[in-house]
């Protein structure tokens, strides 16, 4: 039976609300008389006398200072996205201005509501290790209020052996700094193309583009469009979709010293306005032997659903762009952890329940894709995806796979694909290797077990995964047994 093949870890990795980032907070902000109620707000703080702004600024400190890194400069910031609310902004002193922030900001538990579908990676710093262990990095689905979610992170120790060791995830959190990303031409030709927009303007823009563009250069474009093309009713709105398209990429930085397990991707761009989900990580190794991190994950606006890729060399400093293309049109997407055959690669479910693989093709769009695995089993007859990036092993490309039964139970199976072409399947695993147990089956989502990946280390298969979104569990499986329980592929 192939589930005894996978051995449960007691580590866990549970939700835990006191992991809180602070956010902007406007009274009334989706109500007609958000306007009101601000203006009216400033003006009761403005009323308040010097010792009392004082004494309420030092105790708002003194019991929220410790849960976060620099909270003056955070409602500093905040008071500043509000000063034009201020109509005596002269007025106010430097303390009551904080104050204005501490108002207009709240607390957000980020894996309140649930902490799930984690990928595994080995850690940038591998000091300080015994023989036979390696420290890895474990990105997480964390959830909260209103079922935004955001990526972040925690560490851990494999080995010698068996043996796994989560490190502590104690400190305060840090969602780190936007800033801005060079653009890509063919990223925005190829977004423009998908929304169905090809005008003059769009056209004029493009030609007059370099390859790499900053948005002070983007800009620059748009003033010198022909003023003609300035008259026609059509223009404002191809602007503003050519302004969207090309912020969809842009960069994230994190302060110096900053752990791992502090770092918050949140969401920064409109299309992932209602979270950031699913991140498959991967350490990718370039054909000149570059190291780097990349990782997919699904922007989600509360209607519409989009791949996004991210790369790091650090886990520190990332780089967010779109993925565009056929292949990249729905959720689940997975890259190969290097190029094979010269080409770059990836895993994807374009049709919503079929595993297919992707191309990029010169003009960084993922092609159509070449159909690997459908729901052909019991336990997967509703939908099957991957389970994170292929592992490479001496008799294939080890893929992780998910199925969808019954109940709309989630578990976990694997598939062998060809290391030269892995368009072809050559072995498969003819049952679940882990399923929800009795233990598993309750949570924010139940009856479901996911892995967005897991890695090689010691002969072992290394799966970290989320249990009904209640907590992250641990599995190992001996990669000999694994390969012997799988049985040779057969179409149909």
């Amino acid at each position: 039976m192939t589930g005894t093949l996978a051995t449960r870890h007691d580590v866990t990795l549970a939700p835990d609300p006191r992991r809180v980032i602070v956010k902007l907070f406007v009274p009334g902000e989706d109500a007609a008389v958000a306007h009101t109620r601000t203006h009216g707000l400033v003006d009761r703080i403005a009323g308040l006398d010097a010792d009392e702004t004082r004494s309420l600024l030092r105790r708002t400190l003194r019991d929220f200072g410790g849960r976060h890194r620099d909270l003056e400069a955070t409602f500093q910031h905040h008071y500043d996205l509000v000063r034009h609310r201020v109509a005596r902004t002269r007025q106010l002193s430097p303390t009551a201005r904080l104050l204005v922030g501490a108002y207009f900001s709240h607390e957000y538990a980020v894996e309140a509501a649930a902490l799930c579908n984690p990928s595994m990676v080995a850690h940038p710093d591998q000091s300080a290790l015994r023989p036979g262990q390696l420290r890895v990095a474990v990105s997480l689905r964390q959830i909260g209020e209103g079922h935004l979610s955001s990526i972040g992170f925690a560490s851990a120790v494999l080995g010698p052996g068996e043996r796994l060791v989560v490190e502590g995830r104690s400190g305060p959190l840090v969602s780190g700094r936007r800033g801005h990303a060079l653009h890509r031409r063919d990223l925005l030709a190829a977004g423009l193309r998908e929304e169905g927009w090809d005008n003059e303007v769009c056209a004029r823009v493009l030609a007059a583009l370099p390859e790499q563009y900053d948005e002070a250069g983007f800009e620059r474009v748009l003033a010198a469009l022909p003023p003609d093309l300035f008259y026609r009713n059509t223009t404002a709105a191809t602007l503003e979709r050519l302004r969207r398209v090309s912020a969809a990429s842009y960069a994230v930085a994190f302060p110096a010293g900053t752990p791992l397990h502090e770092r918050v991707l949140w969401p920064a761009t409109a299309a992932e306005s209602n979270g950031m989900e699913d991140a498959r990580f991967v350490r990718y190794v370039d054909d000149a032997g570059r190291p780097t991190y990349r990782a997919t994950y699904t922007a989600y606006d509360g209607r519409r659903i989009a791949p996004r890729m991210l790369t790091s060399d650090d886990l520190s400093h990332f780089r967010i762009d779109p993925m565009r293309g056929p292949g990249a049109r729905n959720k689940g997407m997975a890259l190969f952890p290097r190029t094979v055959g010269g080409r770059h690669l990836a895993l994807c479910r374009s049709d919503g329940e079929t595993i297919g693989l992707t191309v990029l093709a010169d003009d960084n769009t993922w092609q159509a894709p070449v159909p690997l695995h459908g729901p052909r089993r019991s336990w997967e007859l509703i939908q099957v995806g991957n389970c994170g990036s292929p592992v490479e092993t001496a008799a294939g490309w080890l893929v992780l796979t998910h199925g969808v039964g019954p109940m709309r139970r989630y578990a976990i199976g694997a598939m062998l694909l060809d290391l030269h072409h892995p368009e072809r399947v050559i072995a498969e695993l003819p049952g679940a290797l882990l399923a929800p147990d009795d233990t598993e089956r309750e949570g924010y989502v139940p009856n479901v077990v996911y892995s967005c990946g897991g890695l090689l280390h010691g002969g072992l298969l290394w799966l970290p995964y989320g249990a009904s979104d209640a907590r992250v569990g641990f599995a190992t499986v001996a990669l000999d047994a694994l390969a012997e329980a799988m049985v040779g592929h057969r179409a149909g």
